[in-house]
């Protein structure tokens, strides 16, 4: 006796171990991948938007004094630097891509400039100084390089600080599952300052360090 067959419209999809059936696990991946898009290119347009912004004020526009303190709890100011260049970068040490890579590639740009690398100083600024403490900026700029100088400050200072560099900082909302480990939003952007803590120029943050040597060479004084 022959079993009756299904006719192909009461076929069902064979369904995974979490009961979801293969086409409509396609859709979601197609969704969230498409979601994932559309927020990268939205972060894209975002950067490229603050850099022509940026790169459209006048020098004079950016930057301006501060006084912060630095990894090792002394309070430094804008002329601490007074007769240095210094190479400026808005980040916080839980960032878990753009701000360590940043990091990384300016290290190896000023010693791809050997001798004349010292005549620029390093120097990263928190965004985050509810956990950013002077021990934890310390701790996170010497694993990059010890040439490094990191600052942080109240919360106030750092507002101060990010609004004479036109830098935008918005923390991500948090839940019960982030909180203590959450993510920020800020732009990014090298700030080559020149002894007198005026702006020479500046650096976009996917610059490589073949780039960002090649352009300090062109920038720094003649030794």
């Amino acid at each position: 006796m022959k079993e009756p067959s299904s006719s192909p419209g009461r076929t069902r999809a064979r369904k995974d171990a979490r009961g979801i059936a293969p086409d409509v696990r396609k859709r979601r991946e197609r969704r969230a991948l498409l979601g994932l898009m559309a927020a990268t290119a939205v972060l894209l347009c975002a950067a490229a938007g603050f850099r022509a912004l940026m790169l459209g004020r006048p020098a004079e526009e950016i930057g301006g004094p501060y006084t912060l303190t630095d990894d090792t709890y002394h309070v430094v100011m804008e002329q601490s630097f007074h007769g240095h260049y210094t190479l400026l970068y808005f980040g916080y040490t839980h960032c878990l891509d753009v701000c360590p890579l940043t990091l990384a590639t300016v290290t190896a740009a000023l010693d791809r400039l050997g001798a004349r690398g010292a005549q620029v100083v390093p120097v990263f600024i928190s965004i985050d100084p509810a956990r950013d403490t002077p021990a934890r900026v310390h701790e996170y700029v010497t694993s990059f390089s010890p040439r490094i100088v990191g600052l942080t400050g109240d919360a106030q200072a750092i507002r101060n600080v990010a609004a004479e560099f036109h830098v935008m900082v918005r923390p991500r909302q948090m839940t019960a599952a982030t909180a203590g480990n959450y993510q920020m939003d800020h732009s990014s952007m090298l700030f080559l300052m020149d002894g007198r803590n005026h702006l020479v120029s500046m650096f976009p943050v996917d610059s490589s360090a073949e780039e960002i040597a090649t352009r300090l060479r062109n920038l720094l004084p003649a030794q």
